[in-house]
């Protein structure tokens, strides 16, 4: 891996530290600044939101995360486009409602001149480990 590509990549890796820690710190406004406008953002059942509908969910207390582990096991730069890889654990309140989240994760960054921008979220739920016996 060239140094362009590793210092991308470790661009990347800071903006989805900062995009989780918003999140959790209730700080919609900076999570707003790193999105890009036509954000697709779906969830783990599948539903999706806008970035306006997600920032409405929030704002109003729909979603409450109190709780995020990230591991990025890879990242994919094709253009000006980045694949993040990874997981997404979460303790969270989903409409008054704890849940917690064991997700395998996509995340999509895009490039506009020299700032990325969150484009895209997929969550896939983790089958449990099974019981030892």
């Amino acid at each position: 891996m060239d140094n362009a590509t590793a210092a991308e990549k470790d661009k990347i890796v800071a903006l989805e530290e900062k995009r989780y820690q918003a999140v959790v710190d209730g700080d919609y406004d900076a999570f707003e600044d790193l999105c890009h406008q036509r954000l697709v953002y779906t969830h783990s059942l599948g539903d999706r939101d806008t970035l306006s509908s997600y920032l409405e969910k929030l704002r109003k207390g729909y979603y409450r995360y109190h709780r995020i582990d990230h591991p990025i096991e890879d990242i994919v730069l094709i253009g000006d486009t980045a694949l993040v890889l990874g997981q997404m654990n979460a303790d969270l309140t989903v409409n008054g409602t704890h849940k917690t989240l064991a997700n395998s994760a996509l995340s999509v960054w895009i490039k506009e001149g020299e700032t990325w921008k969150f484009l895209a979220y997929q969550p896939t739920p983790r089958k449990a480990a099974p019981a030892a016996a």
